[in-house]
């Protein structure tokens, strides 16, 4: 029994193992309109329908209002996040248009391992 229950743990820890390694770090980089990126950058406004590849991105309707958080930059500057109601994930800055500017200045600051997570009803969900 207890090396069916070592069998059953180490198998745990290799699935949890992989599923961290596959989480892409999308940048290294990204821009806010504050150190924390707490701040709205902006309120933009979906102009195309936009359905992501996985729980990361933020899925929306033309028309849709967005508060855009961060703007990632260098390796991948085509990517921001941002918020529509609950929902919280990236999305390409192409299928967006900028209602109003929020902040005065951007910062740049590294992006954490948290930023490329799944959030889902406050619990961090590995994919």
């Amino acid at each position: 029994m207890s090396r069916i229950l070592d069998q059953r743990i180490l198998f745990l820890v290799i699935s949890f193992s992989a599923s961290v390694w596959s989480t892409k770090v999308l940048s290294e980089w990204k821009k806010c309109g504050d150190p924390e990126c707490e701040k709205g950058m902006s309120r933009v406004q979906a102009t195309a329908d936009y359905l992501g590849p996985d729980c990361r991105y933020l899925n929306f309707t033309t028309g849709e209002e967005i508060i855009v958080y961060s703007k990632l930059s260098r390796e991948n500057e085509n990517l921001w996040t941002g918020s529509k109601g609950k929902d919280f994930g990236y999305f390409p800055r192409d299928a967006v248009k900028v209602e109003e500017v929020l902040i005065e200045e951007e910062v740049e600051v590294l992006t954490k391992e948290t930023d490329f997570l799944c959030l889902h009803e406050d619990k961090y969900t590995f994919e």
